[in-house]
């Protein structure tokens, strides 16, 4: 194991190096950038401005000083922020980081509940009424559901806000902090179950058809083992393999599949501030996020080999 990871730890680093250079290569060669966006700036103030922040260096060795930078834990500086980029992830991606950690969960939750059911009730109502669902929650777009959900349950209802973390001027501490933070998250949280519920409910469908259908679970029933004990303790277990392989997958979706829902519901996430950082073409804090969505990749990649070795130690690393 620790083999393993020693030389995985080493591919990592040169996939990192190599989408480094690329991601930086690719915002450097992009015309125009911040500064010569900015009509109120003078072409003299420009072009010091573009001297100072070193544009006017040769790709390369703008990519190198970079680097050594980023060693050091500088990932630059937002030009239009007017604040280091680490020092600005430090304050967004927590805010981004709970609202996908909870949507995440409760997307398995019950894509595991509803698709081990669907399986064992298959061609019922209930299967034909699962499949139709998940195949409209795949089809209808993340912006249309979130302002749907908008006009009926916040407009309409007025059951939950709008948008935003906290209510206007809120000075809540504590509990009462906590219980606003948690009603203006359900909304944006039930969009983005919603949209990541239709793959993942028929990815375990399809799974548990396989495997119940195996001589080892009609062996399990043959012993006189209750049916939710077959289904969600011999049979789920080995659905669940295939599905690690998504887990590599899930750690950078925390953070990249969340940018349209926090600009619909102005959540002051990461997501949202990479939206206006690249209208403006803030490119040090583009480079930033793309990066730390490179890292998150490599390393869910990583765990969901791990995982799948820890869950079927058949399977050789």
């Amino acid at each position: 194991m620790s083999t393993y990871i020693s030389k995985r730890l080493i591919y990592m680093l040169i996939i990192l190096l190599a989408a480094s250079l690329l991601v930086f290569s690719l915002y450097a060669l992009t015309p125009g950038d911040f500064i010569s966006g900015n009509l109120k700036l003078s072409p003299e103030r420009k072009a010091e401005l573009r001297e100072i922040y070193g544009l006017n260096q040769p790709l390369l060795e703008r990519y190198f000083i970079w680097m050594k930078n980023a060693l050091h834990g500088d990932f630059g500086y937002s030009l239009a922020q007017q604040t280091p980029v680490l020092t600005l992830f430090n304050q967004y991606i927590w805010n981004s980081f709970l609202l996908a950690i909870v949507s995440t969960f409760m997307t398995w939750l019950i894509a595991v509940i509803i698709g081990v059911n669907a399986a064992y009730k298959q061609y019922s109502w209930f299967d034909t009424l699962v499949m139709v669902g998940t195949f409209a929650a795949m089809s209808i777009p993340s912006f249309f559901i979130g302002l749907f959900l908008i006009k009926v349950l916040a407009v309409d209802l007025k059951w939950l806000p709008p948008g935003g973390m906290l209510a206007t001027g809120s000075n809540a501490t504590g509990l009462a902090y906590l219980r606003e933070v948690v009603h203006h998250m359900t909304l944006p949280v039930i969009v983005m179950t919603l949209l990541g519920l239709g793959s993942l409910t028929r990815y375990f469908r399809s799974n548990m058809i396989d495997v119940i259908k195996q001589d080892y679970i009609r062996t399990a029933r043959a012993k006189g083992l209750t049916e939710r004990k077959v289904l969600f303790t011999h049979a789920l277990r080995n659905a669940l393999l295939p599905a690690i392989t998504l887990v590599g997958f899930e750690l950078p979706a925390l953070f990249g599949g969340s940018l349209i829902i926090e600009k619909i519901f102005n959540w002051p996430g990461i997501g949202q501030l990479y939206m206006q950082s690249f209208g403006l073409r803030d490119y040090p804090l583009l480079v930033g996020f793309t990066m730390l969505i490179a890292v998150l990749t490599v390393i869910g990649t990583l765990l969901s080999d791990i995982l799948y070795h820890i869950a079927d130690p058949r399977v050789k690393l």
